[in-house]
């Protein structure tokens, strides 16, 4: 277990999301919406093309934490709130979101980590907050 402070800053993680990330994690997770490999159904609801899921961009900001610590059974709890969504254009490089995390607290055992996600200038998760057993 890493020695754990307040204000201790995580590894930034950048992960690459293409279209063919979303298809698959549309099969693991049995989300078939359209709008997730579809540009046509997504601009027919007024979107701007294929997104991303968000538990995808959620869960995938939960591994910057849980890969550092090594136990994923050590999260308490987990709270994000969406912002905007991830936008997956239809290249190979697809694009890229940056995730950071800072610990902003640790008492009686747990520490508070402040998650952020970015895609490019745009945060993607508002109000990202874990909670893990440190004990």
């Amino acid at each position: 277990m890493p020695e754990i402070s307040v204000g201790l800053s995580l590894p930034e993680r950048r992960v690459r999301v293409t279209r063919s990330t979303v298809v698959r994690y549309s099969g693991a997770s049995t989300d078939f919406n359209e709008i997730h490999f579809s540009d046509r159904h997504a601009h027919a609801i007024g979107l701007p093309g294929v997104l991303a899921h968000g538990m995808w961009t959620m869960g995938t900001g939960l591994a910057t934490v849980t890969d550092w610590l090594g136990d994923p059974a050590r999260v308490v709890s987990y709270f994000v709130r969406f912002t905007r969504p991830v936008l997956v254009p239809d290249t190979d490089e697809g694009v890229e979101v940056v995730y950071t995390a800072t610990v902003t607290a640790v008492a009686d055992g747990v520490a508070t980590l402040s998650l952020t996600a970015a895609c490019g200038e745009d945060a993607v998760l508002g109000a990202a907050k874990v909670e893990v057993r440190v004990d």
